[in-house]
Parts: C-alpha cells; structure tokens; sequence
C-alpha cells in the first residue's frame, strides 16, 4: 500500500499537486503555511509539488537502473553457472573485482567516462547492482543444471541455449523477482545519493535527492524542506523491502509445507 500511494502520486502528479513543480512563491525557504503546507524550498516553489512530482523521478531511476542490472547481471551469471570451469572463473573473478570497488567510486567512474545527468545516474547505479544479480542467478543455475528434469533434456538432445532459454530459465523467475523487489529500494536510495552529490545534472530537477541537496543550507528556515524528501525516500525503501519480503515469503515453497 506503501508503493501503491507513490506510484499513484507519480502517476496523478498533475492532479494531486497543489502547485506546478516549477511554480515560485515569494520567499525563498518560506515555513509551512495555508499557501503552502510544507513550506517553499530555495527556489521558492512549493515543497509538497516537488515531493510529489520527484515521486516520478526516483521511481522511474530506480526501476530503470535495476532493469538494467538484470539485463547485464542474468546472462553472466546464468552462462558462469552452467559452464563452470574457465568461464565460471573468468566471469566471476570480473564480478568480484567489481564488488571490491565501493559503489561510490564506480558512480564517480561512470561519471568521469559520461557527463552528469540522470541517464548517467542510472547506468551507474544499474552497474552497482550488476554483481548482486550475477551471484544469485550463478548459484541458482548451478542448483538446478543438475536436476533431473534438466539432465534428462541435455540426454534428448537439447542444445545449450535451449537448456538455458526453455529449461533452466522458469527456475530464474523466482528469485530474480525476489532479489529485484529488493533491490529497488536500494536503487533509489542510491540515485537520492548520487543526485545528493550533484551528479543527477539538473540541480533544479524535482527529485528527493536533489531537493535534500539544497535543503542541508535553509535547514534552520524550513525544516520541512529536508524532512518531506528524506521521509519520503525513507517510506519507499521500506515499502520495497516489505514487498521483497512478502514476495519472498510467498514464492519460497518451503514455507508452504
């Protein structure tokens, strides 16, 4: 319910905002008034629009970042995990390397080789989540490549990328939806951050990471101004986790015996 109220924001942005994301008011950090229930940011324009707007923002970097993760993090943990031998070890020493850069660096990397902006933001947070995805379908392929059902395919004929499209691939569905509801809030907690740092480009884009960003100098002036973004990131990484845990729970058939 969490999620259902955000996305419902982003969707109704235009409806539900009292104001436009880029209308001003007159004072620059204004406090909660009857104009303005959460105040006005340093821009002057109306603290709760631009929660509600940057509401679109952060969920779409979010999901876009983890889409590509699966996309680039599946396919070298499905082909490390039923190779083994040489590959396994090639493709996962790359993964291991990548886990021993802390995510900031890689961000900053990804930053320096592009130019701020937010497809930079979610290509760098889409890397950062690229070895999460790798060891769990690696370790999930290296379960079920032996299974009967699978060996009994490999013993009919099946080539390999049908062994891996049509057969092991229904066993990836689970913990791939389980490990990227999860993942989520994580993935917007670190676009807040990049943004927080000024590598989302736009500085007056209406995003939570951003607006925290220009809150921490009119802290004393309005308080709400950091409290809306920062609740607002806060509520939605737990309403991701509690969703990656219900899935979880619900999928898993251990549970159900």
């Amino acid at each position: 319910m969490i999620l259902a109220v955000f996305a419902g924001l982003a969707m109704l942005a235009g409806i539900v905002a009292p104001y436009g994301p880029n209308h001003t008011s007159r004072e620059v950090a204004e406090p909660p008034s009857r104009a303005h229930w959460l105040g006005t940011d340093a821009l002057r324009k109306d603290v709760l629009s631009r929660v509600i707007y940057g509401s679109r923002l952060s969920l779409l970097a979010g999901v876009v970042s983890i889409s590509l993760a699966i996309l680039i993090g599946v396919p070298i943990g499905s082909l490390a995990g039923y190779f083994g031998g040489a590959s396994d070890a090639l493709l996962m020493r790359g993964i291991d390397v990548a886990l021993a850069f802390p995510s900031i660096l890689i961000a900053l990397l990804v930053t320096a080789a592009f130019r701020p902006g937010w497809g930079t933001v979610v290509i760098a947070v889409g890397l950062i989540n690229v070895p999460v995805f790798a060891r769990q379908v690696r370790a999930t392929v290296l379960t079920v490549a032996n299974l009967d059902y699978v060996v009994a395919s490999r013993a009919m004929g099946a080539g390999t990328w049908h062994l891996l499209a049509r057969v092991i691939s229904p066993a990836l569905v689970s913990p791939i939806i389980v490990l990227a509801s999860l993942s989520l809030g994580t993935a917007i907690l670190e676009v807040a951050g990049l943004s927080f740092l000024g590598l989302g480009g736009d500085p007056t884009a209406a995003e939570w990471g951003t607006m925290l960003a220009q809150a921490k100098d009119f802290w004393g002036k309005n308080v709400w101004f950091a409290l809306a973004p920062g609740m607002a990131i806060s509520l939605t990484v737990l309403g991701f986790n509690l969703l990656g845990d219900g899935i979880r729970d619900a999928l898993d058939p251990r549970l159900s015996l």
